[in-house]
């Protein structure tokens, strides 16, 4: 019986996702042999610096696309988020499974919501995207920098002076956290990153016949919606770490889609909102309102 070797990342989460992904493709094809294959990347190799002063090209990805592209591998899951908007060439995402929850939540020490935290609160986040809008929101916040898979990012909660922590909801549902949860934050206050909540599955583009095995995996509704985010990102040429957010939701085959870029201290912070039926075109009319109201500067001064 032919094994299918499935590449992912070896933190708790990913191996979760990777299995979900896994257990889907036995049930529909149960001749074939599924295997994982966990990997560590830079990103997780590097834990003592914030993310921002990595460089995000790739940082949670490259290895599992060297193996793709070496043919070690045949197939990858990744969240998408973490999935740059130019991919190597040869590759392709072929499957975006349906989303999770795709917003952000505050794990607050104390149960106290963002909102009631007192003066000075500290909040613990790695995100430039996290902490602008919170900035906006409350000024008055502290943010220390927070790194680690989720399990090390909430042990860090419970033993440092933290008040609160923010993370994906998505990854905190997987787990089986929803208890931990202590608020979900609305996407007026905290716009999502590109692709947050949807698991991708990249494979090398001449495979058909492990793009025939992922066809019936794929979600047309997600894929719509994270391919808008996806182009509005890419137009604005940003990544992981740049304060940029878009969530793109899809009713009746129409997709509704809101952007968002601030400035790192949450003075300067845009919103725009568009609809359609084509993710791309979508992506950049999006992409384009924010470019006229002052986009490219605020990005050019992070940069």
């Amino acid at each position: 019986m032919k094994k299918i070797r499935i590449g992912t990342r070896d933190s708790q989460l990913a191996m979760w996702q990777a299995e979900w992904v896994k257990h889907r493709l036995e049930q529909l094809h149960p001749h074939l042999s599924f295997e994982l294959v966990p990997m560590k990347t830079k990103g997780d190799k590097i834990l003592d610096v914030p993310l921002a002063k990595i460089g995000d090209k790739g940082l949670f990805t490259k290895e599992l696309e060297h193996g793709l592209l070496n043919n070690q591998l045949d197939m990858a899951i990744h969240s998408l988020k973490d999935l740059p908007t130019m991919l190597p060439e040869g590759l392709e995402i072929c499957t975006f499974c349906e989303r999770e929850e795709p917003r952000d939540v505050f794990l607050s020490k104390k149960g106290i919501l963002l909102e009631e935290l007192p003066e000075g609160a500290l909040v613990g986040t790695s995100s430039l995207r996290r902490k602008s809008q919170l900035k906006h929101y409350r000024p008055d916040l502290c943010f220390t920098d927070l790194r680690g898979n989720l399990q090390t990012r909430w042990r860090k909660l419970q033993e440092s002076e933290m008040d609160g922590i923010v993370l994906a909801a998505a990854g905190v549902k997987r787990l089986g956290w929803e208890e931990r949860i202590t608020q979900i934050l609305s996407e007026d206050l905290v716009l999502s990153a590109v692709g947050q909540g949807s698991i991708a599955v990249e494979i090398a583009q001449q495979r058909d016949d492990i793009r025939g095995l992922l066809a019936p995996v794929n979600h047309p509704e997600t894929e719509l919606a994270v391919r808008a985010e996806r182009m509005l990102m890419r137009k604005l040429e940003g990544g992981c770490q740049v304060p940029i957010g878009a969530l793109g939701q899809v009713t009746d085959g129409k997709i509704f889609l809101k952007g968002m870029v601030s400035s790192l201290d949450g003075n300067r912070l845009l919103k725009a909102e568009g609809r359609g039926t084509d993710p791309e075109s979508v992506g950049i009319e999006v992409a384009d309102q924010l470019l006229s109201l002052g986009a490219a500067e605020i990005l050019a001064e992070i940069r």
